[in-house]
C-alpha cells in the first residue's frame, strides 16, 4: 500500500488494533503496534525496524525496537483474537499445515542452523517455522506459528540464554509442532473442517494416527513409496504351532505394495478428468482416481495391534481403510501425486481433489507474508522478538484480508468452520 492508501484506512486500522491488541496492557504499546502495522503495510523493499521508522511520519526506531524486541507483551492473546475474527470471515474449507524457511547469516539468530531451506531449494543456514492456516480458494490466514528448534539448540545453554528461549522449550519434530498448534486452537474452541498437508507431513504415519485419535479428518499428500493393502485384501490366521496358550496373529498373505504400485495397477481407464478451480489462465484440470485402501507398515500396525490387544486380547489383523487419491496428468507417463484421506467412503472424488489442491493458497500466503509484509525481514535474534514480529505480520495480513473481504452488510457465520467463540476468560 502507498502512503495515501494507508492514511485512507487509518481509522479502520485504529479500531482493528484496539480490538486485536486489547490484551496489551499499555496504551503506548498499542500505539506502537498501530505504527508497526502501518510500517509493514507501507510500500518499501525492506520491512526492518530501521527502514520502517524512516518511512513513517511518526516512526521512532528506538521505540519500535523496544516494542518488538524488549517489551514483555504476550503475543498469544493477540493471536487468539486474530483467529477469532478471521475464522468466521474466511469460512475455511480446510486448515493447512505447512512450513516456511528464512535464510540467515551467522549462528546467533534464535533457531538458526544448517538445514533444508525451501526458500533456496537446498541445505543452508536458516530458520524454519511451522504454521497452520485457515484456507479456501479465495482467502486464507495464518492461525498459529511455531519456530522449529533444531536439536543442537536443546542443549546449547549459551545461545539459549542469549536469545531468551524459555526453559520449557526444547526440540520437537515439525509434525509434533503442528499437533501442538491444533491442540492449542482446540482449547480456544476452534476445530478444522479438514486438515491438509504436503508429503513431508502426510507420509508420517504417527501424524495420521494422531489426527485420527483427535477425530480430525484429513487429506494428506504422501510419497510414492508409502505402502497400503488393497481394500479387499484379507488377513489370514496361521495354524497353531503347538504352543499352549499361543494364538497366532493374523497376517496378510502378500506384503503391502507401494501406493505407486497400486496406482499403476489401476490402468489409465480408471482415471477421470476433474476440474478443481478456475486459475488465472483458465480451468485447472487433471485426471484422478480414488480407491479405498488399507495403509500398512510397522508405524501403522504396531499401535493398532497394541490397542486391540489391550482392549480384547487379540487383533483380527484388519487394518483401517481410507481413501487413496491419485493424480495422473494427461501429459505424464505415470501418476505424479498421491494423497491419503480419512474422509467418509461416500465423499465425491471432486471434493477430495479440491481439498487436496487447496494448499496452493498457502503458497500465496507465504509470498504476501514474506515479500509484501516483511515476515523474513526481521533482524532481531531473540525468541520473544521473533514471536512478536510474526504476530504483528499476521495481524497486518489479517487486517488486509478483512478489508478485501469486508461484506456490504451482515453475513452469517459459515458452519464449515465448526467454530464457536469461547469465553475470553477461558
Amino acid at each position: 500500500m502507498d502512503a495515501l492508501e494507508v492514511n485512507r484506512v487509518r481509522a479502520k486500522l485504529a479500531l482493528f488494533v484496539e480490538d486485536v491488541f486489547a490484551s496489551v496492557p499499555r496504551k503506548d504499546q498499542r500505539a506502537k503496534g498501530d505504527c508497526y502495522l502501518r510500517g509493514l503495510m507501507l510500500e518499501g523493499r525492506r520491512k526492518s525496524v530501521q527502514a520502517m521508522a524512516l518511512r513513517l511520519p511518526d516512526g521512532n526506531e528506538q521505540n519500535l525496537q523496544q516494542f518488538v524486541n524488549q517489551s514483555t507483551w504476550d503475543p498469544v492473546p493477540v493471536q487468539r483474537r486474530i483467529a477469532e475474527r478471521m475464522l468466521p470471515l474466511i469460512g475455511p474449507t480446510a486448515w493447512v499445515i505447512d512450513d516456511v524457511s528464512v535464510p540467515k547469516d551467522g549462528r546467533m539468530s534464535v533457531g538458526v542452523a544448517p538445514q533444508y531451506c525451501g526458500a533456496l531449494g537446498k541445505r543452508a543456514n536458516c530458520q524454519v517455522a511451522v504454521s497452520v492456516h485457515a484456507a479456501t480458494d479465495t482467502a486464507s490466514c495464518p492461525l498459529q506459528w511455531r519456530l522449529f528448534l533444531p536439536k543442537e539448540w536443546a542443549w546449547d545453554t549459551d545461545r539459549r540464554a542469549r536469545t531468551r528461549i524459555p526453559p520449557e522449550v526444547t526440540h520437537r519434530e515439525k509434525w509434533r509442532l503442528a499437533l501442538d498448534m491444533l491442540d492449542t486452537l482446540a482449547t480456544w474452541g476452534m476445530t478444522p473442517p479438514v486438515v491438509v498437508a504436503d508429503a513431508a507431513y502426510g507420509t508420517n504415519a504417527h501424524l495420521r494416527a494422531a489426527l485420527s485419535d483427535r477425530q480430525l479428518a484429513y487429506v494428506l499428500a504422501v510419497r510414492a513409496d508409502v505402502t497400503a493393502h488393497p481394500f479387499d485384501a484379507k488377513p489370514v490366521t496361521p495354524r497353531r504351532n503347538g504352543t499352549v496358550g499361543c494364538r497366532p496373529q493374523p497376517r496378510y498373505r502378500e506384503p503391502a505394495p507401494s501406493v505407486a504400485a497400486l496406482a499403476s495397477g489401476l490402468g489409465p481407464d480408471a482415471f477421470t478428468p476433474v476440474t478443481w478451480r478456475q486459475g488465472s489462465r483458465g480451468e485447472l484440470r487433471s485426471r484422478f482416481a480414488a480407491v479405498r485402501v488399507r495403509p500398512a507398515g510397522k508405524a501403522v500396525e504396531r499401535p493398532i495391534r497394541a490397542a486391540a490387544s489391550a482392549e480384547q486380547g487379540w487383533w483380527d489383523g484388519i487394518l483401517p481403510d481410507c481413501w487413496l487419491l491419485i493424480e495422473w496428468p494427461e501429459d505424464s507417463e505415470e501418476p505424479t501425486n498421491y494423497w491419503l484421506s480419512s474422509l467418509p467412503a461416500h465423499t465425491p472424488i471432486a471434493d477430495l481433489v479440491r481439498l487436496a489442491k487447496v494448499r496452493w493458497r498457502i503458497e500465496h500466503d507465504y509470498r504476501e507474508l514474506k515479500h509484501g509484509l516483511g515476515l523474513d525481514h526481521f533482524e532481531g535474534r531473540s525468541w520473544p522478538g521473533w514471536h512478536h514480529h510474526v504476530t504483528l505480520v499476521t495481524a497486518a495480513h489479517a487486517f488486509l484480508t478483512e478489508q478485501r473481504l469486508a461484506p456490504k452488510g451482515p453475513t452469517p457465520v459459515s458452519p464449515s468452520t465448526k467454530y464457536s467463540t469461547p469465553s475470553r476468560t477461558s
